[in-house]
């Protein structure tokens, strides 16, 4: 599975999307496109791009570089020396030529970066930048980099779509917002696996096998999707961990002119950013960490947390849901857990026979579609009235074209059938990243009871997806690790109570975890807080990014 932020959703409606710029790689913004994640892990802005339990089978992204062993046993991510390697000079005196392009005001330009920091002169790697000066008044403050998750998820699209338009105006006039796709995403040399045809069979594949000849289709499935990444992007596939690109970053922020790194990273972006915080605590500026996640705990567990947030979510949805006279799975008075059963049923159903989805083309929505479809919806709470319309048309009038269009907008499908390098890029990314939380079928078979446990809903489908990794051409080479970042300035790290995808006890651990954290609750639900109408976490965030003073640690902030 993957990490994102939100899914990027279709107008109310619809049941399929703009189609991906397949030229760069980026996306369309459209109405309601979200941010979101073995997920996919990003962050849920109004606006933004990235979500849930994708199929891919990965859990979240970790390092390659980890130093002295921490007293729990579990290794600290060790700094890089304070001085430029000779051979990064180079890259780090780069003078970047800029365009126009992505709308009034938006900047582009490409940047170099070695494609093994080890041996610098193996060759380059040439990665999408993309910024929009600030507007003014006041004295500009710098650079603002912003990662919107993923792994995977478009950071340029994301800046050109919403943040350079909708973020906070104050934040705009003083910054210059800066965007970079992380190596293998998007614009930056993006992998690729599969074309449309086969990302559609692999999609529709069944993530809850009955019996060994479901297991082994499933095998199969996870197989095919690797090797064609191995086969369509041999050079990379090596190179695109967590570590090389915050490292790209570093290098990001000497061209620009930049001491310290200001930074706004969501979901999958707060292992990115913390990352670098680790290697290079000397050179934090002001960073924002929303929607944390904690790089110390390994793959099985994160996958299983995260079942749980999601459980968490659904029961959240639920209990909205009865209020609502169009709930289509219980009425006033039924609990989460008789919701949770009906729909199950009704996935169950749809294990055995698949139901039309109108206006698609002939595709039909089965279980596995239909679950990603409410994962989906499950990263903000703004989603649940789609979705409670989209399981009503599937339901009761054997119409799966609601759920399917929630499934297309995880998946970034566009309407010819053509797919963002999103998915394949977050494969990519996690399974260098980390081992993976199975190496077997029989181990994901062992592990069902905990992860049923964890979410009744959503837990089989869930242990199955996290498989995936197990079949990946190259060999991880992260493990879990701590992150300290000794020396850093002020690090705030933000976390949900009820996030889905980013359980709100890994931004407690994170936050420990960081000699100079500050942890930033907000009470409420959906995936990551700033920018999503809490006028407590923006006020916080945005006077922490101008003024530099960090909220108290345990500061609290409750949904509107």
């Amino acid at each position: 599975m993957y990490i994102r932020s939100c899914p990027r959703l279709p107008s109310s409606g619809a049941t399929t999307h703009a189609r991906p710029d397949r030229r760069n790689r980026t996306l369309r913004a459209t109405t309601g496109f979200l941010l979101a994640s073995a997920l996919l892990i990003s962050a849920c802005s109004l606006g933004s791009s990235t979500s849930a339990a994708s199929a891919t089978g990965t859990a979240a992204a970790r390092s390659t570089a980890t130093g002295t062993p921490a007293t729990s046993g579990t290794p600290v991510l060790k700094a890089l020396p304070g001085a430029t390697p000779s051979a990064l000079t180079p890259y780090y005196g780069q003078k970047l030529t800029w365009r126009s392009c992505g709308g009034r005001g938006f900047e582009c330009a490409t940047m170099k970066a070695p494609l093994d920091y080890a041996q610098p002169g193996r060759g380059d790697v040439r990665l999408a930048v993309s910024r929009k000066k600030a507007t003014g008044p006041g004295k500009r403050l710098g650079s603002l980099l912003l990662n919107p998750g993923g792994p995977g998820s478009a950071a340029v699209q994301y800046l050109q779509a919403y943040a350079g338009i909708a973020y906070p105006a104050a934040v705009r006039a003083r910054y210059d917002l800066v965007a970079v796709d992380p190596r293998g995403v998007a614009g930056s040399e993006p992998v690729e696996c599969l074309n449309g045809r086969r990302m559609d069979a692999y999609t529709q594949t069944d993530f809850t096998p009955d019996d060994r000849r479901e297991t082994d289709e499933l095998v199969a499935a996870f197989r095919e999707f690797a090797n064609g990444c191995g086969a369509h992007s041999a050079r990379l596939l090596r190179h695109v961990s967590t570590v090389e690109a915050a490292r790209d970053m570093d290098i990001l922020r000497g061209v620009l002119g930049d001491k310290r790194l200001t930074y706004v990273g969501a979901s999958y972006g707060t292992f990115l950013g913390a990352t670098y915080a680790g290697l290079f605590p000397e050179r934090v500026g002001r960073l924002v960490l929303d929607g944390a996640m904690d790089p110390s705990l390994p793959a099985r567990k994160l996958n299983e947390d995260q079942t749980a947030g999601f459980e968490t979510a659904f029961r959240s949805f639920a209990r909205d849901c009865v209020r609502r006279s169009d709930c289509p799975l219980g009425e006033a008075g039924a609990t989460p857990a008789q919701l949770g059963q009906k729909l199950k049923a009704f996935f169950a159903r749809l294990d055995a026979k698949p139901i039309p989805a109108r206006g698609s083309g002939g595709r039909a929505l089965g279980e596995s579609l239909a679950t990603t479809g409410v994962v989906a919806a499950m990263y903000n709470e703004k989603s649940w009235p789609r979705l409670r319309q989209a399981l009503t048309r599937a339901i009761d009038h054997k119409d799966g074209s609601g759920l399917l269009a929630l499934s297309d907008g995880y998946y970034e499908r566009g309407a010819d059938g053509e797919y963002a390098n999103l998915i394949s890029a977050n494969a990519a990314v996690n399974c260098l990243d980390s081992p993976s939380a199975f190496s077997t079928p029989e181990q994901a078979r062992r592990a069902l009871p905990a992860f049923e446990k964890a979410s009744p809903v959503f837990g089989r489908f869930l242990t199955w997806a996290s498989l995936g990794c197990a079949y990946w051409p190259v060999k991880p080479t992260g493990t879990p690790h701590r992150i300290e970042a000794k020396g850093a300035a002020p690090i705030v790290v933000v976390g949900t109570t009820r996030d889905p995808a980013t359980p709100y006890h890994w931004a407690r651990a994170l936050a420990s975890q960081l000699s100079s954290g500050r942890l930033l609750t907000y009470d409420g639900d959906g995936h990551t807080a700033y920018v999503r109408g809490s006028r407590c976490i923006d006020s916080a965030i945005n006077t922490y990014l101008l003024d530099g003073t960090p909220p108290t640690s345990g500061k609290r902030c409750s949904q509107p």
